[in-house]
């Protein structure tokens, strides 16, 4: 059998596990200021923000987008360092 290898760059990444690394890379001031969406200006909190991005898809995508914007971002500056 071979290894199936997903292109998905979300793949095995839980919605929790996205937000918490926003959050520490960029803290809730810069994901408000980055996304305006009231649970990152209001009392931010994972657990709050994740019920907002459950119930809510176009804010969900662009907090997707972000995390994979911030990984892709990374892995150049890793590129450009060897």
């Amino acid at each position: 059998m071979s290894d199936h290898v997903s292109k998905d760059p979300l793949h095995g990444i839980t919605l929790e596990q996205l937000l918490t690394k926003l959050v520490e890379h960029y803290g809730w001031e810069e994901l408000a200021y980055r996304i305006r969406i009231n649970c990152f200006t209001s009392s931010p909190s994972i657990k709050s923000s994740l019920k907002f991005l459950r119930r809510t898809p176009w804010a969900r995508t662009k907090v997707e987008e972000l995390y994979i914007h911030m990984n892709e971002t990374a892995a150049l500056e890793e590129k450009s360092r060897k």
